[in-house]
């Protein structure tokens, strides 16, 4: 299974609680270089590529595999609802699935009680012939416009920390000691977020 995003989440980390944690006092002239740290910070955490292995902010995500199998773990939760399930016919033409065929168990998708999965065309230029759409992510309400993420405090922390971390060393080593030393993930950082890693 492979899954990439379709539509990506918004900030979980506003400007305004950078701009409180770092003290900058409202200076517009930082605005876009922490706006672009929080961004980094929240990438390296966040989503398929990310190291928690989870969705933060709400984002549609689409997993692609060669068939249907009984029940179907989705990755990157917290797992909000599918949007659709499709699959390629013979001819490589997509089909669309019933969706009173299917239900959401928790993050695993799979058949309604007395239904089945379709058997999808030996089509062959094609090993993505099932394709899942589904949100995931933290949020107070994800039909809500806009849409408020409500992700967990300890997440929030950690990526503040992050971007205290690049604002304050702007490059990857300092030059304070003898020896250059690099400047990884911190320990608190890591202490943070590690009840809420997702290891595969």
């Amino acid at each position: 299974m492979r899954v990439i995003v379709i539509t990506p989440p918004a900030p979980v980390v506003t400007w305004e609680e950078a701009d409180q944690h770092l003290r900058l006092d409202g200076d517009d002239e930082q605005r876009e270089m922490v706006e672009r740290l929080v961004k980094a910070a929240t990438q390296h955490i966040d989503g398929p590529d990310g190291w928690l292995g989870r969705a933060l902010g709400l984002q549609t995500l689409e997993a692609r595999m060669c068939g249907f199998c009984d029940l179907i773990r989705l990755p990157y939760q917290p797992i909000v609802d599918i949007v659709s399930v499709h699959y390629l016919d013979g001819a490589g033409q997509p089909v669309l699935v019933d969706p009173d065929s299917y239900e959401l168990f928790g993050r695993d998708l799979g058949c309604a009680w007395g239904k089945s999965w379709p058997t999808p065309g030996a089509y062959r230029g094609h090993a993505d012939t099932v394709r899942i759409r589904y949100r995931a992510g933290y949020a107070v309400d994800p039909d809500a416009d806009p849409v408020e993420p409500n992700v967990p405090e300890p997440i929030k922390q950690a990526i503040l920390l992050m971007v205290g971390d690049m604002y304050r060393f702007t490059e990857t080593a300092s030059d304070m000691n003898i020896a250059p030393t690099s400047i990884p993930m911190s320990t608190t950082v890591e202490n943070l977020l590690s009840p809420f890693r997702v290891y595969a």
